[in-house]
């Protein structure tokens, strides 16, 4: 791929984005940036250095120290792989909270921004193709039901051994759909020229194969 694109891939949590951008990336042989996983990422070192959010000069000041990379497929914090450590329900809700902060999104936004301008990405988050890539080649909304959305989430985290309960997550996943279409800041929602794909229905392979066609005309 000669030229420089730039495929965002937006949406609520639990739909398969990351999945489904990673795939995508993959087919197309460009670099996959799950700026997610950055929020959780600055969740993860608020909670380990025992910042509160309502400290803003502690996390503006740990935000200045703060380093976050991709590296083959993994998320590094100032140097560590943190794969392993970002993906409980925990790390969920803080970094849903820490995203509705003016800093934290002023920050990752221009870290994420300049991934872009060099090179080819796929980006998946909830701001993608409104905020930090309005410009974007290719613009993608990917949903689904609530119900269906936790089902996917309650299988991911038994499979990894979490106790969770099915009703639990569905209201984890309730609670941050309001936290992310109701923050002043940034809120999750459909760019105007995004091509929404509800998934509730349709395996990844069917999704990926979608976005293909859709990128092809």
């Amino acid at each position: 791929m000669s030229e420089i694109i730039r495929i965002a891939v937006d949406g609520p949590s639990g739909a398969g984005k990351s999945t489904i951008a990673r795939a995508i990336a993959e087919k197309f042989s460009i670099d996959y940036i799950d700026t997610g996983a950055m929020y959780r990422a600055v969740g993860y070192k608020l909670l380990q250095k025992g910042i509160s959010l309502d400290d803003r000069r502690a996390v503006a000041s740990m935000l200045a120290e703060t380093e976050i990379d991709f590296r083959n497929g993994n998320i590094f914090l100032d140097g560590e792989n943190i794969n392993d450590k970002i993906r409980t329900e925990e790390i969920s809700r803080q970094a849903s909270d820490c995203s509705a902060l003016g800093i934290v999104r002023e920050k990752l936004t221009e870290q994420q921004q300049k991934m872009g301008e060099k090179k080819s990405v796929v980006m998946d988050g909830r701001d993608i193709g409104t905020v930090v890539f309005p410009d974007a080649e290719f613009k993608f909304f990917i949903t689904a039901s609530a119900e269906e959305r936790a089902r996917r989430r309650y299988k991911e985290l038994t499979e990894k051994g979490e106790k969770v309960t099915y009703e639990k997550v569905l209201a984890d996943i309730r609670q941050r759909d309001y936290n992310d279409t109701t923050r002043k800041i940034n809120p999750l929602k459909k760019a105007e020229d995004a091509v929404e794909i509800d998934t509730t229905e349709m395996s990844i392979e069917e999704v990926i194969d979608y976005i293909c066609k859709e990128m092809k005309k």
